[in-house]
């Protein structure tokens, strides 16, 4: 039986936990601001709150790479697994500060349907997380972030596609498109976490 005299820092896993966890917070927040035109100020500063929150817990995660002996696994996909899963929440707060900055009225259908799909995200990547102690069950995940990301892809076509289908004015367009980009950009990151995740698990089979 292997013995080690510096055994493996194992308090990543909660703290990857969390950051999902705070994602799916992000995006069930989202869904309400995409809906509720009243309270757009309002739930635009709970998203701050919240990208601040996934800020320290991304510093935190660094800080106890840098501070650690010996980590679960390479530093790099810490490092890389963190980033991207903060990427995702900055995307979320930029979308949404773009709605409020820019004073849109009612979104398209369509947004509703790409902040459905990143709440979906976010749920199957908290799920997963506590999954990489054990590195086990995690192939449904990544297999799953990708076929989502594929329909925000479709979904993001559709969008564009109507936006330049003379249903609205030009100034309008760009701005309906700046917000388009940052949520089909947080279903990009998404799928970068998933394809972090199964070099991990490839690397520790």
């Amino acid at each position: 039986m292997a013995f080690r005299l510096t055994p493996k820092d194992s308090s990543f896993y909660d703290m990857f936990t969390a950051s999902a966890e705070n994602l799916v917070e992000a995006t069930d927040v989202l869904g309400t601001f995409v809906h509720e035109h009243t309270r757009r100020e309002e739930l635009g500063r709970t998203l701050r709150d919240l990208e601040h929150k996934g800020d320290q817990a991304t510093h935190a995660i660094f800080r106890q790479v840098n501070s650690s002996f010996v980590t679960p696994f390479d530093r790099e996909d810490i490092y890389n697994l963190a980033s991207d899963l903060d990427d995702v929440m900055d995307c979320i707060e930029a979308a949404a500060d773009l709605v409020v900055l820019t004073k849109l009225g009612t979104l398209p259908a369509e947004m509703g349907q790409q902040v459905a799909l990143l709440q979906r995200c976010a749920q199957v990547t908290a799920e997963s997380m506590p999954r990489l102690r054990s590195m086990k069950d995690l192939s449904d995940y990544w297999i799953e972030v990708n076929r989502l990301e594929n329909e925000a892809d479709k979904l993001y076509r559709r969008l564009l596609s109507r936006l330049y289908s003379g249903e609205f004015d030009a100034l309008e367009i760009l701005k309906l498109k700046e917000v388009a980009d940052q949520l089909e950009e947080a279903a990009d990151a998404f799928e970068h976490v998933a394809n972090v995740v199964e070099t991990i698990a490839v690397k520790e089979s």
